[in-house]
């Protein structure tokens, strides 16, 4: 692929889109407020993932770490779709979707990361809800690709997939160094250390070729999978015009419906067993826009097709102004 540069990200002078469609689906359909509440079986399904990972993990751990290599095949068959769900459990815990106090909101994002070798929940919440509110804003959304990150990558195949692969990595620093959001409280500490002290358990009871399983799940779950794709899909776009996307394939089912972006934007206290309904009551406000049919299929135009970036997103133009 040829490594021509592209000069910037797109601009727009608009107020982000959500906003407005919610008032206007509420204006249309207002029994989608019915569909408002939480979900506490989630708190079912994160146990389950828990068991089956850490289940995984205790196996793979008693070979030996000269079995690495099926650690990282299991991480990229099984583990990469349960880490996925369990960022989409941390996603649900951040809008307070499973439990209605907030406590066990923050309680289950811990419980939900203790797999995932790397803390990261209680930060995230903090800068995902800025990314809610001020989209396309450098100096509040964390889920920005920066300047130097956008310069470095440009349009290669072999730099965006390296970037892709690094995504946790390069997240988390991102979110750290938002500029007008600081992401360090009691809970991120609190986080910080449960987390690591699961890993040196993990490591003690189960062995080095557990935290190789735990690890690669993580990294395959955010990163170079088709699951990551999602990354992509939510907010990446060759079209100006519309900066959040939704995703209605197959992998929806072990996903636990996050490809509903649009959706989720549009009534971010909706949890995720309900977005395909709000879809359904409202078709004429979602069927119109552009949406995604194949993560891998994203995940190979993105790496491949010249025309992706790491500048393929939109920004609001006083933000923009400001880098």
């Amino acid at each position: 692929m040829s490594d021509f540069s592209i000069p910037s990200y797109f601009t727009s002078a608009e107020d982000e889109p959500h906003k407005s469609r919610c008032k206007a689906i509420l204006k249309a359909h207002p029994e989608v407020t019915s569909l408002i509440g939480r979900n506490p079986w989630t708190a079912m399904v994160l146990l389950c993932l828990s068991l089956l990972q850490f289940g995984v993990a205790y196996y793979v751990g008693n070979m030996g770490l000269s079995y690495w290599w099926l650690a990282l095949l299991l991480a990229y068959g099984i583990g990469a779709f349960a880490s996925h769900c369990m960022y989409v459990i941390i996603h649900e815990a951040t809008h307070n979707l499973i439990f209605k106090s907030r406590f066990l909101n923050k309680v289950s994002g811990v419980v939900a990361d203790l797999s995932n070798t790397f803390p990261g929940a209680l930060a995230f919440r903090i800068y995902h809800l800025k990314h809610h509110a001020h989209m396309g804003d450098f100096d509040f959304d964390g889920d920005l690709p920066l300047e130097w990150e956008a310069k470095l990558v440009k349009n290669s195949s072999w730099r965006k997939a390296i970037w892709m692969f690094l995504f946790p990595i390069l997240q988390i620093s991102r979110s750290m160094s938002t500029k007008k959001v600081k992401t360090f409280n009691i809970w991120v500490i609190i986080n910080l250390f449960v987390v690591l002290a699961v890993d040196a358990l993990v490591i003690y009871f189960f062995g080095l070729n557990a935290i190789v399983y735990l690890l690669g799940s993580m990294i395959f779950g955010l990163g170079l999978h088709p699951v990551g794709a999602r990354w992509i899909q939510e907010h990446f776009t060759l079209d100006e015009n519309q900066e959040t996307y939704s995703y209605y394939g197959p992998l929806n089912y072990v996903s636990m419906n996050v490809g509903y972006h649009n959706e989720h934007h549009d009534f971010p206290s909706i949890p995720w067993n309900r977005l395909p309904k709000l879809r359904a009551m409202a078709p004429e406000f979602y069927d119109t826009l552009i949406y995604h049919e194949s993560w891998t299929k994203l995940l190979m135009s993105f790496v491949f097709n010249p025309s992706y970036s790491l500048y393929s997103r939109i920004t609001r133009i006083d933000a923009t102004n400001k880098i």
